[in-house]
């Protein structure tokens, strides 16, 4: 800015005005500069302030826009968790609007069973406008669901190892699939697999888990090696106690 501020600067008028004398012209051909290479700088007059301020304006108002633009958008990007299932991304662009203005929303959805994580991502268009949101949204209730709103960029707690049986991205699939809900937290895929296993060939099994973290999402799914296998597990695990929780058992779609 301190181009601008020169550039507005009343004696920068006036030695452009006097630049455009032809006196000077004269004394700087008498001092020994070539006439053909010398141009006179045009002449402003007053009524050119309003112009150039109006300029100036302009210039500011690109930077500031430069500036928001330039957050990195992480640091406006929110996690939103424990959300209902029913929660779309139309409601949550209306539920965060109300405190700052929403660029974008992102329910997350299981690819396999097409229902809703239980989470989403709201990206602000601002760092400010993030903050208020966390401040006024987090820990509050929606669908009676209290949620949980952070920035993404915080660091995440390392998961425990521990609590992750078999590698979960080795998962075999396969369309004999189900889909298993209503998890308790200690249920991992090695448990699933046992479980199922009772019921059928077991292909694969995994749990899903809250990205970034150990924390299991409370699903899960497991494949089979034929339609019968499926509807035998359904039959007779739907319902069924797992680790103190009643099961869902569902086709996977």
């Amino acid at each position: 800015m301190a181009a601008i501020s020169s550039f507005l600067a009343p004696n920068f008028y006036q030695n452009r005005i006097d630049c455009g004398r032809s006196a000077n012209a004269s004394a700087w051909v008498a001092a020994g500069a070539s006439p053909e290479r010398y141009r006179a700088f045009p002449a402003y007059s007053s009524s050119s302030l309003p112009i150039l301020r109006r300029i100036a304006f302009r210039v500011s108002v690109v930077a500031v826009e430069a500036s928001a633009a330039a957050e990195p958008e992480a640091a406006r990007r929110l996690y939103v968790g424990n959300i209902p299932r029913t929660v779309t991304n139309e409601e949550l662009e209306n539920i965060f609007g109300e405190h700052g203005s929403v660029e974008k929303t992102e329910v997350m959805y299981d690819k396999y069973s097409g229902r809703s994580r239980r989470f989403a991502f709201v990206t602000m268009n601002s760092v400010e406008g993030a903050n208020v949101v966390i401040e006024k949204l987090n820990d509050t209730e929606i669908g009676g669901r209290k949620i949980k709103v952070n920035v993404t960029e915080k660091p995440l707690a390392a998961p425990d190892l521990s609590l992750i049986q078999g590698d979960e991205s080795a998962f075999i699939d396969s369309p004999h699939k189900v889909y298993v809900g209503n998890l308790a937290k200690s249920v991992t895929s090695d448990v699933l697999t046992k479980f199922f296993s009772e019921k059928g060939n077991v292909l694969s099994a995994k749990v899903s888990r809250v990205p970034g973290t150990s924390k299991s999402s409370g699903f899960g799914f497991v494949s089979f090696s034929s339609e019968e296998d499926v509807e035998a597990a359904i039959a007779s695990c739907n319902n069924a106690v797992l680790e103190g929780q009643k099961i869902r058992v569902n086709r996977a779609t």
